[in-house]
């Protein structure tokens, strides 16, 4: 599960986190995320292979295996950049971190959040993730929606109960 709800953290949320603040929900975004550049690089391996046997050997074959492994460093730091970006839900707020050398720190406090929707397409639904788009009370918001969220009628419920509290859980 991708869902983390205890308090082992990587190194990249607890740089984030206040002192005497808990995570209480981390998650990156569904794999599926990286379906276009995977599909970029399958793809153009086929045509690379289709290219050089028809170029043949030379200089014009050498640019195209070039060409695709550009693609595939291209993926690669695709997967390196997924892999430190974060959705986090602490009890004060929600914070979305993205970027592997130039990091970029979304945040928004529960208090603020008006409204949270989830849309999930047809092929979210059978590939289990969808779109969190949240409102907030306030002109500028850091972040308005992440796409690829997994687990996302779970995460729905839990952070929904976090930014509106039942009658019973409140202690007012």
């Amino acid at each position: 599960m991708m869902v983390v709800r205890d308090r082992t953290r990587s190194r990249t949320i607890r740089h984030y986190l206040m002192a005497d603040e808990e995570q209480v929900i981390a998650v990156r975004r569904h794999p599926v995320a990286l379906w276009r550049p995977v599909a970029e690089v399958f793809g153009s391996l086929i045509l690379a292979g289709v290219l050089s046997r028809w170029l043949g050997a030379g200089a014009a074959s050498l640019v195209v295996w070039f060409a695709w492994l550009f693609l595939v460093g291209r993926l690669m730091w695709r997967v390196l950049t997924w892999y430190v970006e974060f959705f986090i839900v602490t009890e004060r707020r929600l914070m979305y971190i993205q970027g592997l050398i130039e990091r970029r720190v979304g945040m928004i406090p529960l208090k603020k959040v008006t409204d949270i929707k989830l849309e999930r397409p047809i092929q979210g639904q059978f590939l289990d993730y969808g779109t969190f788009i949240m409102e907030s009370a306030g002109d500028d918001q850091a972040f308005r929606q992440v796409t690829y969220m997994p687990y996302p009628e779970q995460l729905y419920f839990e952070i929904s109960s976090m930014i509106f509290p039942s009658i019973d859980d409140n202690p007012d």
